[in-house]
């Protein structure tokens, strides 16, 4: 490949110097705009819907999404915060820049940042927004792009383009900022992006700042809030979005199942995955790395990292967990399938698969708004529970004395599910000021609210046989009495079932977007079609 230049901005003391006039800025822009160098055609790759017998089809990007996320933002916030309507506020946020690989000139493929994503469906990097909240309107500002840049990157867009294509009511490049905010605005406060992912525990590391930003009164905690609770809430047109990239994952699916055989590599489903996504919906990214663990590998729940990229050899008799999901502008899914290697359930693969599918599908027949996620958590457990102690997994008790000793969590550590849209582990899972539990069978959730109307949640009980969990079970006197040492030996090492679905809440229940074989018949019959 050709290199290219590490930076292609200019710097903001090399730019032109910032102007005292907005009208000026405005002249210069109407200038720049009209040359004939700066005329580009509309990019021919725009999102287009294709005939699916052409063998691939793709979803039409529909920019007006983030102009409603904007007003809804602004109704929100003012409500929030009601003497922002007279104070010669904005908002300000700042999206991701590319990064590269450590000291060479090569960079990551760009991933834009989540709010600003959300906000403004910007895919290049290095670009800030603007929402005026007395007037209602976003200004998106862009890097002023070098002669160097263009040399390697192709052609430099003029500002008229990103107006239309983004739908924004103006733009101005980066290194005019202070001005816009002085002149245009007439801001005084600005309220800037930081906040804690209560996922991860990071901060904010795209919070804005500028040259000049000295000038403002800035806000760095009354953003955040406002703006998760807007996108715990699913517009309707983020679920066009994601029953698509759904959908598209769900065949994704199918596709590896029918592929799979004693002989080939677990990293073979991972690239037919990425494959299929990306060649029949145009998903260039996907939502997470590739879990495709089988044998004692599907007891690893973040499978496929560095130092475990799907790499074993697929042998008959092997359960082969796939977790797995295609991203489309930005919008992801989460999907597990769990089956046979050679196609055929063994006995006691079904036992334990049908507990795991039992769960999955009391938590579906039991969500709709007014449900608290924590509940479903514990029906699921439940019901994982009962099915083990019916099948001389579990012994030695009732069901209501191992859920008081929280027995299934060595054999199911983590939560049921998450929120889901922009990031798979969608943020607002746990509301401002709510403390994490310290109970083993609760520590590791993502979501504890309760449920509402289009929110979208993944619901992803599992049973593993992790051996750090099993020695400390079998080390605890109390827990080891209700496991039945005998009927365990014959898990230790067969790895573990996930069953994962992604769905919409309704005004009475539950919206399934994933469409796999899901029992042992249809995945039987699935495996056989090769």
């Amino acid at each position: 490949m050709s290199s290219s230049p590490v930076n292609g901005l200019l710097s903001a003391t090399a730019a032109t110097a910032v102007a005292t006039s907005t009208v000026l800025l405005q002249e210069q822009h109407a200038a720049a705009d009209s040359k004939p160098s700066d005329s580009i055609a509309p990019p021919h790759h725009r999102h287009v819907l294709v005939d699916p017998s052409d063998g691939y089809e793709l979803f039409p990007i529909d920019f007006a999404m983030h102009v409603i996320h904007r007003q809804n933002l602004i109704d929100k916030f003012l409500a929030a915060h009601p003497e922002t309507k007279s104070n010669a506020s904005a908002l300000l946020l700042h999206g991701g820049s590319e990064v590269d690989r450590y000291d060479t000139d090569t960079q990551y493929n760009f991933h834009q940042e989540s709010f600003f994503q959300y906000l403004f469906g910007v895919r290049e990097p290095d670009c800030a927004g603007m929402i005026d909240l007395s007037t209602r309107k976003a200004v998106l500002f862009v890097p002023r792009l070098s002669d160097e840049w263009e040399l390697w990157c192709g052609d430099r867009k003029p500002l008229a383009y990103f107006k239309a294509h983004y739908k924004v009511d103006e733009v101005f490049y980066m290194d005019e900022m202070a001005a816009v905010l002085t002149e245009k605005a007439k801001a005084k406060q600005l309220y800037v992006l930081h906040g804690k992912n209560t996922d991860s525990g990071l901060e904010t590391t795209t919070t804005s700042t500028f040259e000049g930003i000295e000038a403002f009164a800035v806000d760095k905690t009354a953003l955040h809030p406002v703006l998760v609770e807007c996108r715990v809430i699913k517009s309707e047109k983020e679920l066009e979005l994601l029953r698509f990239v759904n959908a598209l994952s769900s065949r994704a699916h199918i596709n590896v199942m029918k592929s799979i055989h004693p002989g080939k590599m677990e990293f073979h489903a991972e690239s037919d995955f990425l494959h299929y996504v990306y060649s029949n919906g145009g998903a260039r990214f996907h939502a997470y790395t590739c879990i495709c663990g089988s044998g004692h590998n599907a007891s690893a729940q973040h499978y496929g990292h560095a130092g475990a990229p799907n790499d074993k050899l697929l042998e008959d008799g092997d359960i082969f967990l796939n977790d797995m999901g295609g991203e489309l502008h930005g919008y992801t899914s989460d999907i597990t399938c769990t089956f046979p290697v050679n196609g055929k359930f063994s006995e006691d693969q079904r036992m334990l698969y049908e507990g795991v599918l039992k769960a999955h599908d009391a938590v579906m027949a039991a969500i709709k708004p007014g449900v608290n996620w924590v509940d479903m958590h514990i029906l699921a457990n439940r019901v994982m529970t009962e099915h083990m102690l019916e099948h001389g997994l579990l012994q030695n008790g009732t069901v209501g004395e191992m859920m008081q000793h929280e027995v299934s969590s060595y054999f199911t550590p983590c939560g049921l599910g998450h929120l889901m849209g922009l990031d798979v582990h969608d943020v607002g899972g746990f509301p401002v000021g709510h403390v994490r539990s310290e109970k083993k069978s609760l520590r590791k959730l993502r979501l504890v609210r309760h449920l509402e109307k289009n929110m979208v949640v993944t619901v992803e009980p599992g049973w593993y046989f992790i051996e750090a969990q099993l020695r400390l079970a079998l080390a605890d006197p109390t827990i080891a009495a209700f496991i039945n040492q005998d009927v365990l030996a014959r898990f230790r090492g067969t790895g573990g079932v996930r069953i994962e679905s992604d769905v919409v809440v309704t005004a009475d229940g539950v919206e399934n977007m994933t469409q796999v074989p899901r029992t042992v018949d249809e995945i039987e019959a699935t495996m056989r079609q090769k």
